[in-house]
């Protein structure tokens, strides 16, 4: 297994870390699962990079990939409805979105097609990475003391600014993954079409 792909491996592991942090009662677990889910993406970011730049595209990655991300990010938005962190209806988007698009390249897969990333998934995915992550420092920067207060509790609107900046990304997110979604399920309608 070459490094892209083991990276790509590792972030199936770091999604059940992250778990473990958001939700074992042992301090500063939510600063570790910031942590954590940031190495995560940090590994969707080198796995990518390292196969183009060392022509190590291979098919099981560009399946894994996506998959990979699909679940760290959905685990993270689904740990967030329970921490009452994010509206349930804007993971039901979400995550059906992401099923959705899972099925289409299973579908593609069967039929010895392999449907890559296109660059607006990728902004999706940039969009949903970012909501995380400001989501999880708002959980986490009151276990920072006073520097967690400097940095992120001045006021916007009557609230810590990084509270305004977090829900501000969940609509965003939310937008990005319903477009790009529609998107792709429309360019490849001819692979489900042809089934009806």
């Amino acid at each position: 297994m070459n490094l892209p792909n083991q990276l790509t491996v590792s972030r199936f592991a770091l999604t059940g870390l992250f778990w473990v942090a958001a939700f074992a009662p042992f301090p500063g677990n939510r600063s570790w699962a910031l942590v954590l889910f940031g190495l995560a993406s940090l590994t969707d970011f080198l796995d990518g990079k390292i196969a183009r730049e060392r022509k190590l595209i291979t098919a099981f990655g560009t399946l894994m990939d996506p998959l990979a991300d699909k679940i760290l990010t959905c685990s993270a938005f689904i740990a967030f409805i329970e921490l009452r962190q994010i509206e349930a209806w804007m993971v039901a988007v979400i995550v059906g979105r992401e099923l959705a698009i899972t099925g289409l390249r299973l579908l593609a897969a069967s039929k010895n097609v392999v449907l890559a990333a296109e660059r607006l998934g990728k902004h999706k995915t940039v969009s949903q990475i970012t909501t995380i992550l400001a989501t999880l420092l708002v959980m986490s920067y009151p276990q920072w003391g006073s520097v967690g207060e400097a940095l992120f509790a001045w006021p916007v609107l009557g609230r810590p600014w990084i509270v305004t900046f977090a829900q501000a990304t969940q609509w965003v997110a939310v937008t990005l993954t319903l477009y790009s979604g529609a998107t792709y399920l429309w360019r490849n309608r001819h692979l489900y079409l042809q089934d009806m």
